[in-house]
């Protein structure tokens, strides 16, 4: 499947997700990736039903007063609000989407905000609607594995970011190659599956984008144990996938959450 297919194809589903009530996550699901109670809270009502991911890359970008920040798809805005909680007032946070509808999620939560240091942009994350040397700071939170072109993504990472600017993101990667029927499976891709590339993989695109002191940061890896495949949502997914409890067990024994940093020299 061609790059401008994954991407419109991506686009759709996430903005059917979008206009539904709900989207990726709730609070329960967010506490139990790395945010907490009080980070939700501060949040507008319903950021955190169309933001969730795979980790909470704010809890790991130390982030500092008046820095600007770029969030690399940013869904309902979740990760904007808490970045800008840090960054305060005299700080900048960039959320930059594809999908109008997650967008319109995002500024209608931005409306219920008090926030006045937040904005929103339609763009890709492969040719971001950025000027060189803008950010202080790029988050991005299990986003880029969607993209058909991860090695341009990290190219924009670095192109926008200011020299000694650092990058914190959440993303799946895979521990070993995922069955054929699953790599072939655009709900799979959609899902966050079949886009997703090896490790070490992600980790030389990052490194040959220019960045330095490339690093995983923490790495969880779901247990065989961890999953029930008789469970409703469970069963679904795989029927939706085509999966036999073998390659369902395959599958969640070959993907991975990780949080990378990287910095761009002075």
């Amino acid at each position: 499947m061609r790059e401008e297919e994954i991407r419109k194809t991506v686009r759709r589903q996430y903005g059917k997700a979008a206009k539904r009530a709900a989207c990726c996550g709730n609070a329960e699901m967010a506490s139990r990736i790395g945010y907490s109670a009080k980070e939700i809270e501060s949040a507008p009502d319903g950021a955190a039903s169309f933001s969730l991911g795979c980790g909470n890359p704010t809890a790991l970008a130390s982030l500092k007063e008046g820095e600007t920040v770029i969030d690399l798809g940013s869904g309902g805005g979740l990760d904007c609000f808490l970045a800008a909680n840090k960054v305060g007032e005299k700080g900048r946070v960039i959320g930059v989407d594809m999908t109008p509808e997650m967008l319109d999620k995002a500024r209608e939560n931005l409306r219920k905000s008090k926030h006045r240091n937040v904005e929103f942009r339609l763009g890709e994350i492969e040719n971001l609607p950025v000027a060189d040397n803008t950010a202080d700071a790029i988050i991005s939170n299990c986003v880029i594995n969607l993209s058909p072109n991860k090695k341009r993504v990290f190219e924009e990472a670095f192109r926008v970011l200011k020299p000694g600017g650092r990058l914190m993101v959440s993303d799946i990667v895979l521990l070993k190659e995922l069955p054929e029927t699953v790599r072939k499976n655009m709900d799979a891709y959609v899902q966050c599956l079949s886009g997703a590339v090896m490790k070490s993989e992600y980790l030389g695109m990052i490194e040959k984008a220019g960045f330095h002191r490339v690093k995983v940061m923490e790495e969880e890896t779901v247990s065989l144990g961890d999953i029930d495949l008789n469970d409703d949502s469970v069963k679904k997914t795989m029927k939706q996938l085509g999966l036999s409890a073998q390659t369902a067990r395959e599958v969640i024994s070959s993907a991975a959450s990780v949080r990378v940093y990287g910095l761009k020299p002075e």
